[in-house]
């Protein structure tokens, strides 16, 4: 057969060092060609030869003993090789837990390994000439392309933050006047969480006293976000002016009494229950203390 998994006792998952450490010292044993002996023996008479018994496992009195060289000697009934370089290629696929401390090793070996090795080598040329460069400079390649892409994000984050002050400066035109407080609910298309959360800070500075609230849809769902600043802060809870406009667009959401945020779905419901928000704020005004 051209492919083996061993188990054994291990506390941890081995590291890429200790795995190619093992690759080596197996491949150096393969091409070492050393004779398979095969001796019969008892059981005792094989323990003093050296042989180790693995598991647990139960043996007779007498027991087969096979010894590659003097790195490996083993109480084993198997069919081998005669000689450790008939193996030709030792080469790992994977190592992982199987139990609690135990561990598991997988690989192939001989003409399995060579193919496994072409295979690899395939992808390796593919992705460099994805990349524009051979394999030897696929490396390097990967970092400058993940390099550029940081780039090309952190320049996105800046056009997105660009036009986020363009349309908050815009939005703080449409607020309403309500007993003193400038009030403001909109839909913002394609914000995230943060985006509304950083948006909402430019327009408390903007209006001063007031209650904000802020939708930002995606893919048919909405994050929500609230703010309330200066002197609407005695008289508005963001908390609750959030969890009002979640539930009514099938949602929740909650927070402190200057902050607060959620989600919903986007819809009818959305843009009914924010077009409510300035009456919402004048009920709860018009209330007494």
């Amino acid at each position: 057969p051209d492919k083996l998994r061993f188990d054994f006792s291990h506390f941890q998952p081995l590291t890429a060092a200790e795995l190619a450490e093992i690759e080596r010292r197996v491949n150096a044993e393969i091409r070492a060609n050393h004779e398979a002996e095969i001796h019969n023996m008892g059981m005792q008479e094989a323990l003093d030869f050296g042989a180790m018994a693995l598991f647990g496992e139960k043996y007779g009195e007498n027991v087969r003993v096979l010894k590659m060289g003097g790195y490996s000697t083993e109480l084993c009934g198997g069919t081998h090789v005669t000689r450790t370089g008939d193996i030709g290629l030792f080469k790992l696929v994977s190592e992982g837990g199987v139990s609690s401390g135990v561990r598991r090793i997988e690989a192939v070996t001989g003409q399995g390994a060579l193919d496994l090795v072409a295979s690899e080598e395939r992808q390796l040329h593919e992705a460099a000439a994805l990349l524009g460069g051979n394999p030897s400079e696929l490396v390097e390649k990967a970092r400058q392309l993940t390099e550029r892409q940081r780039k090309l994000e952190r320049e996105l984050e800046g056009l997105k933050a660009k036009a986020a002050s363009g349309a908050t400066a815009r939005l703080a035109e449409t607020a309403v006047d309500v007993a003193g407080l400038k009030v403001l609910a909109a839909r913002l298309e394609g914000f995230d969480a943060k985006a509304l959360r950083e948006a909402v800070d430019r327009l408390k500075q903007q209006l001063g006293d007031s209650v904000i609230v802020l939708a930002g849809t995606v893919d048919g769902k909405a994050a929500l976000v609230a703010g309330v600043n200066g002197s609407a802060m005695g008289r508005v809870k963001a908390g609750e002016l959030l969890a009002h406009v979640a539930s009514l667009s099938g949602g929740k959401g909650g927070g402190r009494p200057d902050l607060a945020q959620g989600g919903g779905d986007d819809g009818p419901a959305l843009a009914s229950a924010l077009k409510g928000v300035h009456g919402w704020v004048t009920d709860l005004l018009a209330r007494p203390a």
